[in-house]
């Protein structure tokens, strides 16, 4: 009985015990659930602290053609934060693209070349070796930058130049090293190869406007020795054929829709329209934020592990001395403090000139029809309806690469034929039935610079390119500008219209001249 007693007092004892320590136990878990949600919460509350103090992972200034790439990419990593800052406005009115026509329709490229609402509008100063003539300089102020204005033609530029890079130690720059990462941007209407993508964000497709004066300029080039290349931007570049185009079902395919509206739907990505970036903020030497207007009030922001500057050829150099990274001697005289004496900022700078050759045409075979009022207006409905018809397409179809002389490996002058005429970037309409050809030289050896006009971050800079500073050696001085008639051996090329395209016409006759005149120089006369 006494072992009973026991066992059942044992029996108690253990029942006690067991309701004591569940509760105990329950509290100490139900403490550490809790306290893993605080800890949970607390997280979370430190990164939306975080986002609430304006900090970021990255900073990007500029939504540019390298601004959207950079902001679609970083944004694929969910832990890392973006914030993206662009001047100007956002591509796109009520998120639609038809109702931003001079910017998605191609055909409608010139009204934004001489409008200052998606456009910096630069202007050089007087350039002294070609008459003090002030040259205009269009760069993209909107969603997508200059890959929102320009002209849509896809080049990804000669292998050899890529190999030159590596040489001369920009390493993993040789074209076997970008060439997968061309293919992996792109997708071509064409299908992939070995050269072409066929999986990428950035749609690249053919004109198909079929105008028999792209045929032409296609035989004219034949007639006169240089091959015919069916790509290139594939295996051989040297030669005329057809471009490739950033167009993509009759819409201007900018890094705007390639990159960035496909990444604006992340949680981790924050894009700001129409902000005026003023300085780079700095701890020590290490950028650590910036500062911008919005809506006429100053913001700061916060990153804590990059500052991108992708705001282009002008405006990075011009906000990193604006931020007192220069030329210490310049930025003084501005009274701007100097945070990094950099004396290359706003240096080496290097652009390209082009010489539009125009010629009559004899006959109603270019777009000067296309550009009456009524005309305009029905391309423009069609266009609007089902992306079709001359409004989806830039024109610039048809183009070339050739060597300007013995002795150089491979092409440097490009070519570009349009069945209409521009005059000064579309600024002054044309008046008669016309077309032109666009001859460029691609590594011009003229260097220049920029530097600030004031601290006003509104004011453009002095932008000094010092065009035909040098001979087409480099030798400073060897060349004289001279007339194109003046050319000896200049070539008269028939671009003979075929009947087999349908035409009755006979002939249209032009002047392509010696590729060389593109350069606008010659040696010395004897």
């Amino acid at each position: 009985m006494s072992y009973l007693l026991k066992g059942v007092q044992a029996c108690w004892f253990f029942k006690q015990m067991h309701g004591i320590v569940r509760p105990l136990i329950k509290a100490h878990l139900l403490e550490k659930v809790f306290s893993v949600q605080k800890l949970k919460t607390t997280q979370q509350f430190s990164q939306d602290s975080s986002r609430n103090m304006d900090c970021f992972s990255y900073i990007i200034v500029g939504a540019g053609s390298a601004g959207c790439v950079l902001a679609n990419r970083l944004t694929e990593d969910p832990d890392s934060t973006v914030k993206l800052l662009e001047a100007g406005p956002k591509d796109t009115l009520f998120n639609s693209k038809r109702l931003m026509w001079k910017i998605h329709m191609p055909a409608a490229l010139t009204y934004n070349l001489c409008d200052e609402k998606y456009n910096w509008y630069y202007h050089t100063t007087p350039q002294k070796h070609m008459d003090n003539r002030i040259m205009y300089w269009p760069r993209g102020r909107v969603w997508g930058g200059s890959s929102s204005l320009n002209a849509m033609v896809y080049i990804r530029g000669h292998a050899e130049d890529y190999n030159r890079w590596s040489k001369e130690g920009a390493v993993e720059w040789d074209y076997e090293f970008c060439l997968p990462y061309f293919k992996k941007a792109q997708t071509h209407e064409l299908g992939a190869d070995l050269y072409r993508g066929g999986n990428g964000p950035l749609h690249v497709s053919r004109g198909k406007t079929n105008n028999p004066l792209h045929h032409a300029f296609l035989d004219a080039a034949q007639q006169a020795g240089y091959p015919f290349t069916d790509d290139m931007n594939g295996f051989q570049q040297e030669g005329f054929g057809w471009m490739d185009m950033t167009i993509h079902q009759g819409q201007r395919w900018s890094t705007a829709s390639a990159y960035l509206r496909p990444a604006l739907s992340r949680p981790n990505l924050s894009a700001e329209e129409d902000t005026l970036v003023k300085k780079i903020l700095f701890k020590g030497t290490k950028a650590v934020g910036i500062e911008y207007v919005k809506d006429g009030g100053k913001k700061t922001i916060f990153a804590n592990k990059e500052v991108i500057l992708s705001a282009g050829a002008i405006n990075s150099p011009q906000l990193l001395m604006l931020s007192g990274v220069g030329n210490a001697d310049d930025l003084k005289k501005l009274g701007i403090p100097v945070v990094c004496h950099l004396a290359g900022v706003g240096q080496n700078l290097q652009d390209h000139l082009e010489v539009y050759i125009q010629q009559k045409c004899t006959q109603p075979l270019t777009l000067y029809k296309s550009q009456k009022p009524l005309n305009m207006i029905k391309i423009g409905l069609e266009w609007l309806w089902k992306f079709t018809g001359d409004g989806a397409t830039a024109h610039l179809e048809t183009g070339g690469f050739i060597r300007s002389r013995a002795g150089v490996s491979h092409p440097d002058i490009q070519f570009h034929f349009l069945p209409s005429q521009v005059i000064d970037h579309g600024r002054t309409a044309s008046q008669l039935e016309a077309y032109q050809v666009h001859i460029g030289p691609m590594r011009s050896t003229s260097v220049g610079w920029l530097k600030l006009k004031s601290t006003d971050p509104r004011e453009h800079p002095i932008i000094e390119p010092n065009y035909l500073s040098t001979g087409s050696r480099g030798d400073p001085g060897n060349y004289r500008p001279v007339s194109l008639t003046s050319i000896p051996g200049y070539l008269t090329l028939k671009f003979q219209l075929s009947k087999k395209q349908g035409s009755t016409y006979s002939h249209v006759v032009t002047r392509l001249g010696d590729v060389r005149t593109c350069l606008l120089q010659l040696p010395p006369p004897p």
